[in-house]
């Protein structure tokens, strides 16, 4: 097993690159950076792997490009078994004895001829994704993502190495959701949203074509690597000083400051803790809604926001604001509402007006069997869903408050429910 270590607080600086020509070696290279003082601060770029490593190189090159240049202190990578071998593979092997590695280069061409001697650009090694194995009774390093399991120790693995980085003040995080499978860049963007803070950054980063192609050889890691002519097997040449690196900004919510207790302070696992933040959002929604109803009228309004209903829907939400209103207790599942929806649908049309037959309630009068009632109730909340996304983020309050699985009611206390004629 890797021992997890927190790095020793490093002072950083910032440093100005200036664009030079290519350089014929890596540890040929003479930019001279200017130091902007930053004496406290530590910079981390925390980022995915897979196969590609490049995607290590490109970010920190980006960054060092911007103004003011950025330059991690610390690379955190978390990857797998096969992940960690490429990077030792490419970064770690340089072409022959004398030659620096390709990570030397890099440093040596961001940092100048004293790379050597500073504390900057320091890739750690890497974090490889343990799993529990019950057969052996340990955990296990993982060779890849595909199972719903190896999902959820992922998901917990990420949320655990982003804790450790978050929870120090000083510490100015860059998050690189650019490499790995799909599946670990979108549960790197969850982690982020749960425990990131303002000061954080989610990055992705993008380089124009051919430079992304892996066909490319040798492989293109950044504009100033020392191997500059690359070719792909029809014979076209590029060189590597020609690439372009984008660095894009990913906006995300720090849901941390609306759930501080429950984010910060215990290290939940992370479908522990998106559950209880759904039901924080459930809670705050069900103190924001409020909603009304007409009985002889196709509407309601949810917040202020007048929505039409067709038959059905009107139905079903009558039928679940009553009960809510007169403080029932939600039902385990949709099929033990049937009974009572079928007499409630009776009562319904018996209160129509006999001689307006263009009130609704002369088309109220269904009968849903037991096996029927589970498709129809899933069917209108459906319809009501799409109705209520459609007329803004006012009337979506009520979304989370609609029948579920194992909760058949309408989820508001009874002062926040009004019914009308």
């Amino acid at each position: 097993m890797l021992e997890h270590r927190a790095p020793p607080a490093v002072p950083g600086d910032l440093r100005e690159l200036p664009l030079t020509t290519p350089m014929p070696r890596a540890k040929t290279a003479t930019p001279i950076p200017k130091p902007l003082a930053t004496p406290t601060a530590q910079t981390v770029l925390l980022a995915v792997t897979g196969m590609s490593p490049a995607v290590l190189t490109e970010t920190v090159w980006a960054l060092a490009r911007e103004d003011p240049p950025v330059i991690p202190d610390r690379v955190a990578v978390v990857t797998t078994i096969a992940g960690r071998q490429a990077i030792e593979r490419e970064l770690h092997n340089p072409p022959d004895a004398e030659a620096p590695d390709l990570w030397q280069e890099l440093r040596l061409a961001i940092l100048g001829p004293d790379a050597d001697k500073l504390e900057r650009l320091i890739l750690e090694p890497p974090r490889l994704v343990e799993a529990p194995n019950p057969r052996t009774g340990k955990a296990d390093w993982l060779e890849d993502l595909r199972t719903p399991a190896e999902n959820n120790a992922t998901a917990n693995f990420l949320l655990s190495e982003l804790r450790r980085w978050t929870e120090a003040p000083e510490t100015r995080l860059v998050v690189s959701i650019a490499g790995g499978r799909k599946t670990m860049g979108a549960l790197l963007y969850a982690c982020v949203s749960l425990l990131g803070r303002e000061t954080d950054r989610l990055t992705h980063v993008l380089v124009n074509e051919p430079f992304e192609d892996a066909r490319l050889k040798p492989k293109f890691y950044f504009p100033r690597q020392s191997r500059q002519h690359l070719h792909l097997a029809d014979g076209r040449q590029y060189q590597a000083a020609e690439a372009r690196i984008d660095l894009a900004d990913i906006p995300f919510v720090p849901f941390r400051n609306l759930f501080a207790r429950d984010l910060v302070r215990k290290p939940f696992s992370f479908v522990e803790l998106v559950e209880r933040c759904r039901v924080k959002v459930d809670e705050i929604a069900r103190s924001n809604a409020r909603l009304v109803l007409w009985r002889s009228k196709l509407r309601i309004s949810v917040n202020g926001i007048v929505i039409p209903t067709s038959v059905r829907e009107h139905l079903l939400l009558l039928f679940l604001a009553e009960r809510a209103q007169a403080g029932v207790a939600a039902l385990p599942s949709y099929a033990a509402a049937f009974q009572d929806f079928n007499e409630f649908s009776k009562r319904t049309y018996a209160a129509r007006p006999p001689n307006d037959f263009s009130d609704w309630r002369h088309e109220a009068k269904l009968t849903v069997t037991v096996e029927e009632m589970e498709r129809f109730c899933i069917r209108v909340k459906n319809q009501l869903q799409d109705k209520l996304k459609g007329h803004g983020p006012e009337a979506a309050v009520l979304l989370p408050l609609l029948p579920r699985a194992r909760r058949f009611s309408l989820d508001l206390a009874a002062a926040a429910v009004t019914l009308k004629d």
